[in-house]
């Protein structure tokens, strides 16, 4: 395995998640998998700051968008709406909050196009109770 140190990779990457978010939410589809640890774990931190997440939600995904518990494996369905508008995945996708790269899994990304992963969490429409994004994300 390697080790990857990019910074503002992930939050990057997470407005790329949000934009799809946005689409697939105006499709009709179910929202995303958040599969990525590291790109996760920029979230949790965004989340702290309910202002800055609120404007970074908005900035992307033209709306409030919050973070939910949900959890799962399987097919990461959005893999083809993200590769149509921004190309392959980078390796931040596959790589966990501590910055180890799963290369297994990387590998078998760019051999197939398709993931199949584990995820604990997706994005929800914003809350209408008036939770902020950092009591959600908890």
């Amino acid at each position: 395995m390697s080790t990857t140190t990019a910074t503002g990779v992930e939050l990057a990457e997470l407005g790329k998640f949000f934009k799809i978010t946005a689409r697939r939410f105006d499709a009709g589809e179910a929202a995303p998998e958040m599969f990525s640890t590291a790109i996760d774990a920029a979230w949790h931190q965004l989340a702290e700051d309910a202002e800055a997440h609120s404007a970074f939600t908005a900035e992307h995904a033209g709306r409030a968008i919050v973070h939910a518990e949900t959890g799962g494996r399987g097919f990461i369905a959005w893999v083809a709406a993200y590769e149509e508008a921004y190309g392959p995945l980078p390796e931040i996708w596959f790589t966990d909050a501590s910055g180890v790269v799963d290369t297994t899994a990387l590998a078998a990304y760019r051999k197939t196009g398709q993931v199949v992963a584990e995820w604990n969490c997706s994005p929800a429409p914003g809350d209408g109770d008036g939770h902020t994004p950092a009591e959600i994300a908890r």
